[in-house]
């Protein structure tokens, strides 16, 4: 079986995939936290830095030593980890720096870190969270760097100090802006990640080996013993038993297929036993229904036999009264004497209707021989082409006499089939000449010829007469059954057509709508070779 089609398997890959996912989520907030705890104590320390440096010069400030001043920032500035530091008056002009290249330069006062200070209204606030005061950007050199900006206010001591004194209203007399490389933190941080990404993989590899041995143990195992037992009972083995260890779903599993094999094992011997006492009583049960079935299709083939019989005596019997009736007219005028004109011209009508209904009588039989023949003449292989051109030839002067228009759609190329000529010209003529006498006077008879993608051989003959009633269509195959007028038809044309298609392996269907007109469509199967048909033809006809 298939790996993935193990229920075993796809539980693991929903588990595994369960704790990929939480492992990864859990790991993703660990490493964010811990980034954040690194960032938040760079924070912090930038903060003390930059609180340590405007405490170590708030002396020297008062006293306006600006040369101190300088010497104490230029030497916290050397220190491993710092980038730089300057300070800035309120318009943003830069009048120290550890980087003497920046001295007199304007600072960006639209910065994020100038905007809290800066306000629209010029208003500044009162107090200032470290974090809304720093900034972070990448060095030249491609690591990190966090600015903590931190606002010199004006003190009372400094407004009331002799060296500089400054206006009492005014607020923040200068910036100082301390900024501390975060190399370290990121090179720190990238660790941590590392470390957790290990970690978290390390876990999800230790667990995915665990769960994968206890779902072998607790469902691959018990599931393979339930396919290996339902396998046993299929091979007729109802001794086998499935091993209970357990009392979850699978053992209580496992515990009623034990019980439904030792059910099916006493019902497999119950019907044993049945059976060796049945054998001899259907022995005798078979005989009396074979004897019955013969019984049956002896009265069956009898009263099909005395029902054709009835109907042939019966359509026999018309025309034969009316051969007789005249026959005896014709006597009495014969030997009344001397005959006039009239009485000849009489009797030369009633011949006539003699002869008509002697031809009636021969073509009931004719038709009846050829229904009741199983078997085809001479077989060879035909162009269908030329079976349909003969028939319209012989129906051509009643398409003249009817004023019917005909459209042959039978192609250009030859379409071959091993037949019997005179049978399938005989049925073409039939469905002709019954298309005729539906459509009357004017109309349209259409023959078409097509081979299908399958190569079978298929005919249509369809026309614009009266149609078939819905009620009528399952019948009309049927010997003696006509919808023409009484002693115009022997209902034995369809049948016959019916019995030469079957014969020649084929198949007839019929569409028909009343006052539409009547499709009939002949198929003919294709893919033997010709001497094949004509063997099997000549094993039905012996």
């Amino acid at each position: 079986m298939r790996l993935t089609k193990l229920l075993a398997f796809r539980v693991f890959l929903i588990v595994f995939g369960v704790m990929i996912a939480g492992t990864a989520l859990v790991t993703s907030l660990n490493v964010r936290w811990q980034t954040d705890r690194h960032m938040s104590i760079a924070v912090g320390t930038a903060a003390r830095l930059s609180d340590v440096i405007k405490r170590s010069t708030h002396y020297s400030m008062l006293l306006n030593r600006r040369e101190d001043i300088y010497h104490t920032i230029r030497t916290i500035g050397n220190e491993p980890g710092i980038e730089g530091i300057r300070i800035y008056n309120k318009q943003g002009v830069v009048s120290f720096s550890t980087d003497t290249a920046q001295i007199g330069h304007a600072v960006d006062m639209n910065a994020e870190a100038c905007n809290v200070c800066h306000r629209e209204d010029n208003s500044p606030p009162l107090t200032v969270e470290t974090t809304e005061l720093k900034r972070t950007f990448r060095s030249p050199k491609g690591h990190g760097v966090l600015g903590i900006i931190t606002p010199i206010y004006n003190e009372a001591s400094c407004s009331a100090a002799d060296c500089h004194a400054h206006d009492a209203g005014q607020t923040v007399l200068g910036v100082l802006d301390v900024m501390l490389s975060l190399e370290d933190v990121e090179t720190a941080m990238t660790e941590t990640e590392h470390e957790q990404y290990l970690l978290a993989l390390l876990l999800v590899a230790v667990v995915s080996g665990i769960t994968g041995l206890l779902i072998r143990i607790t469902v691959n195992i018990p599931v393979r013993q339930l396919i290996r037992g339902t396998s046993e009972i299929m091979n007729g083995n109802l001794f086998h038993r499935i091993p209970v260890r357990s009392t979850d779903e699978l053992g209580v599993l496992a515990r009623s297929f034990n019980d439904m094999t030792e059910n099916l094992q006493e019902a497999r011997n119950e019907i044993t036993e049945w059976t060796r006492t049945l054998e001899e009583r259907v022995e005798a049960k078979t005989e009396e229904l074979r004897k019955a079935q013969q019984n049956m299709i002896h009265v069956e083939k009898m009263a099909s036999l005395g029902h054709l019989a009835a109907t042939v005596a019966h359509e026999l019997n018309n025309p034969l009264e009316g051969v007789l009736t005249y026959a005896r007219l014709l006597r009495r005028k014969i030997t009344s004497g001397e005959l006039s004109p009239e009485q000849v011209r009489e009797i030369h009508e009633e011949l006539g209707l003699i002869a008509d209904e002697s031809a009636r009588c021969g073509s009931i039989v004719k038709n009846l021989l050829l229904f009741s023949k199983q078997q085809v003449g001479e077989v060879r292989e035909e162009d269908v082409r030329e079976l349909i051109d003969r028939s319209i030839q012989l129906i051509d002067h009643h398409l003249h006499m009817h004023s019917i228009r005909l459209v042959s759609d039978t192609g250009k190329d030859p379409v071959n089939m091993v037949c019997d000529a005179r049978q399938i010209e005989q049925a073409l003529l039939a469905l002709e000449i019954n298309a005729v006498e539906a459509m009357g006077d004017g109309g349209e008879l259409r023959l078409g010829l097509r081979k299908t993608e399958s190569g079978n051989v298929e005919i249509t003959v369809q026309d614009t007469g009266t149609g078939i009633r819905e009620e009528d269509l399952p019948h009309i195959f049927e010997p003696f059954f006509t919808t023409k007028e009484h002693g115009k038809g022997t209902g034995l044309g369809l049948a016959v057509v019916y019995g030469i298609v079957q014969r020649h392996g084929g198949s007839i269907s019929v569409q028909s709508r009343v006052g539409e007109g009547t499709t009939f469509t002949l198929r003919f199967p294709a893919g033997r070779s010709p001497a094949a048909e004509v063997t099997q033809m000549n094993e039905q006809r012996e």
